[in-house]
């Protein structure tokens, strides 16, 4: 940006004061923002806890590097929630992360109870990372129609996602 273009644009941003309470108030997520936001954050949840369910359910063949693979998915899962709440928070929004809440609203298919073997959790994990990740590329557009900085909080999640699907999916696949 030209020293020109940037003296334009600051004196053009100069020449409108904002009221003390104006500068206080910050930016408000509108209410189709937070249901977004939300419906991200209970997926991410749900995720974190399905993921953990079949760290500990686990048995089979390759036993240990699936087990320390779904561990590094919780982290992935509880970090990216927690990332997802604070920025609801930042924007005047009340994210609910409550169990009832969670299995309310979660959008990703049930964990069946019990053992799993490792394919079986493979294929199961990471149809919830794939499921997750259409979450929050479908709410995506209205985040960022609103709010292009937390649309940039979910391209980083969706990439980790998606990272994630594929390292775990490359455990069944045959070539």
């Amino acid at each position: 940006m030209s020293k020109e273009s940037f003296m334009t644009m600051s004196s053009a941003a100069s020449r409108v004061r904002r009221s003390e309470k104006e500068a206080a108030a910050g930016f408000t997520a509108s209410p189709s923002l937070a249901e977004a936001l939300q419906q991200i954050l209970v997926d991410l949840i749900e995720l974190h806890l399905q993921s953990k369910q079949a760290h500990w359910n686990l048995v089979g063949s390759n036993f240990r590097e699936l087990h320390l693979a779904l561990d590094q998915i919780v982290d992935v899962a509880r970090d990216a929630s927690d990332t997802v709440a604070e920025r609801m928070r930042a924007v005047g929004a009340v994210p609910d992360g409550r169990s009832e809440t969670v299995a309310a609203h979660a959008t990703l298919p049930a964990f069946p109870e019990g053992e799993q073997d490792t394919t079986t959790v493979v294929d199961l994990v990471t149809g919830r990372l794939r499921a997750t990740t259409h979450t929050a590329r479908a709410l995506h557009d209205t985040v960022d129609r609103e709010d292009p900085a937390t649309a940039d909080l979910l391209h980083m999640i969706i990439g980790i996602l998606e990272k994630h699907a594929w390292m775990v999916s490359a455990e069944n696949r045959i070539v």
